[in-house]
């Protein structure tokens, strides 16, 4: 029995109370879901818990606010009934499994007599585990709690796990079990330590490592996304201000500290990066990569050109320099002992070039970085340049940004962020349709902040419930419609009437769904009245973009183009340039 299950006086509560104590102390304090019947006994005892009850319009919107929320406070928790409720959540627990978010996925289920006996039950596949079998791909940890003496300690592994890996995990209750009796335990739920490193791997790979840098004449790192998911970002802070080294991020690590710091470059993508940022990265003799992910969208459609042999790759529990690898390293163990040594050393870089602030090369910066005002011409119709020109200046320090997949998380990505801002985009598994859910979950746990959203029109036809949820729970974001006439992502790959919608009258959605102020704008003259209501709105507010169905940035015609060609979708030579041309 591990420290978090010992038990105590002998005192007795229900499973399902058990269950949501340990959420609640593991950080869940607000639980988004559906209601089904084979959760109606688990709802039930929710109602009455500590933790909030986010009741969603569909399952993925709720599995989407839970990746949200989660990313804000570290776990998040979504519950269904079982296989047809839980099946339309698994998009998103995918999501947060590709992206390592700490998810929890909670499902009602039959009573365990169905189980055992493998009944024709509606919302079963006569398979009883089907769909356990399908979440143990796409979780740390998955368990249906047949046995009433085990559950307990299965709870606090599973939870246990999620916090450890930063991944989602599954968690089946069956309804004859909800009020069943178990120990209260003795203690609160514990967080999981931290694994420690095999002293002698961590000791030679630091000395390898400050060997590189002492001998590097432009070394520089790249921060990733496990800085985040494992709560490192001040410890590799403290680290990067000691070696005084510049730094780039890459799409899935924008905004890990914040976009003014003097030892930020800009964004790095590859081959479509600004020249300023491309060049000091790939020429770089010696780079540090802490925790990132090379994905596609990451790295320019596979362009980086990163040389393994001038290479240092740190992970969450491996350091690969060069070509060979120390196993049994751990990321924060290795950032702290490199610090160490730094400081130990007295080590300062011998820098070729001076650091050139990301400011200085970023596509759209906020205006006071610049020498002249941002110049509203009131009847220019709206550009897409323009248009994040503008908001630039336009978000707040502690906004909370999310950018949805396509022309708006291009276009944002090279927006300059100001001081304490953050973004959200799913970048690597990019789920249409994935910010106006996470953008509620963004919203219910950080309710003291603003959250502002980028999203297009396809991807909002996919998930428009969501903006019915943000008015009943009482959420106040800025919501930004781009509405370009349809999937430019995809346009931009090959040009097909398949990528048109049909076209909404956005703005009136808002009256429709109950409440806040929708805006429709097409010029600047429009645009600025509508920002002036955004900044002093006290109710959601949702400002509809109307711009050019060709209007889009490089970046994203650039990975159309990749995209067109890896995908094999050029049908006759020349179709790819007379795509971008547009």
């Amino acid at each position: 029995m591990s420290a978090n299950t010992e038990t105590g006086s002998g005192e007795m509560i229900s499973l399902a109370q058990y269950i949501l104590d340990r959420l609640y102390e593991a950080g869940v304090h607000d639980l988004f879901g559906v209601p089904g019947d084979f959760v109606l006994g688990f709802f039930n005892f929710l109602e009455k818990s500590k933790i909030k009850y986010i009741g969603t319009c569909n399952e993925l919107e709720a599995a989407y606010a839970a990746d949200g929320y989660a990313r804000m406070k570290g776990i998040g928790a979504v519950s269904t009934t079982y296989n047809v409720g839980e099946l339309s959540a698994m998009n998103g627990v995918a999501g947060a499994w590709a992206e390592m978010v700490p998810v929890v996925k909670l499902t009602g289920c039959p009573a365990t007599p169905h189980f055992k006996k493998g009944t024709l039950l509606h919302h079963t596949l006569g398979d009883y585990e089907a769909a356990l079998k399908m979440f143990k791909r796409i979780t740390v940890d998955a368990e249906i709690l047949l046995d009433i003496e085990k559950a307990p300690e299965q709870v606090d592994r599973i939870l246990t796990n999620c916090l450890r890996h930063s991944r989602p995990v599954y968690i089946g209750i069956p309804s004859d079990l909800v009020k069943r009796m178990v120990p209260k335990p003795k203690q609160p739920f514990k967080k999981p330590e931290r694994e420690h490193s095999n002293p002698q791997a961590l000791k030679e790979a630091v000395s390898e490592v400050m060997g590189m840098l002492k001998a590097a004449k432009a070394p520089m790192m790249i921060p990733g996304v496990e800085l985040h998911r494992f709560n490192l970002v001040e410890m590799w802070q403290g680290l990067l201000e000691t070696s005084g080294l510049p730094y780039a991020t890459m799409m899935l690590s924008k905004s890990i500290l914040s976009e003014d710091h003097p030892q930020f470059i800009g964004l790095y993508s590859g081959a479509r990066s600004r020249e300023g940022v491309r060049k000091p990265v790939e020429d770089s003799d010696c780079v540090l990569i802490f925790g990132e992910m090379l994905t596609d969208f990451n790295t320019g459609g596979f362009s980086a050109a990163l040389k393994p042999d001038r290479c240092v790759s740190v992970m969450r529990d491996s350091v690969q320099v060069s070509h060979h690898v120390y196993h049994e390293v751990y990321i924060w163990d290795f950032i702290q002992a490199l610090h160490e040594e730094m400081v130990a050393s007295a080590y300062k870089p011998s820098l070729a070039e001076p650091i050139t602030p990301a400011y200085l090369t970023c596509v759209h910066r906020a205006t006071h970085r610049k020498q002249t005002m941002f110049q509203v011409d009131g009847s220019k119709q709206l550009t897409q340049h323009r248009f994040f020109e503008r908001i630039a200046n336009f978000l707040k320090p502690t906004d909370i940004v999310l950018a949805e997949t396509g022309s708006a998380m291009f276009a944002v990505a090279e927006t300059m962020m100001p001081h304490g801002a953050k973004f959200v985009a799913q970048i690597f598994y990019g789920s249409i349709g994935y910010t106006t859910g996470a953008a509620l979950g963004t919203a219910i746990a950080e309710k003291d902040k603003r959250t502002v959203l980028f999203i297009g029109d396809g991807s909002f036809q996919v998930t428009v419930q969501g903006l019915s949820t943000m008015i009943k729970e009482g959420v106040k974001p800025v919501i930004f419609l781009i509405n370009n006439d349809g999937y430019t992502i995809e346009r931009v790959i090959v040009d097909h009437p398949y990528n048109d919608v049909q076209p909404w009258k956005y703005a009136q959605l808002v009256e429709a769904f109950g409440g806040g102020k929708g805006i429709k704008v097409s010029n600047e003259g429009e645009l600025e009245k509508a920002l002036e209501v955004a900044n002093t709105a006290t109710e959601l507010t949702f400002i509809e973009a109307v711009f050019d169905r060709w209007d889009c940035n490089e970046s994203l015609k650039a990975a159309g183009r990749q995209m067109a060609i890896s995908n094999e979708l050029l049908e006759k030579e020349g179709e790819a340039e007379a795509v971008q041309q547009n």
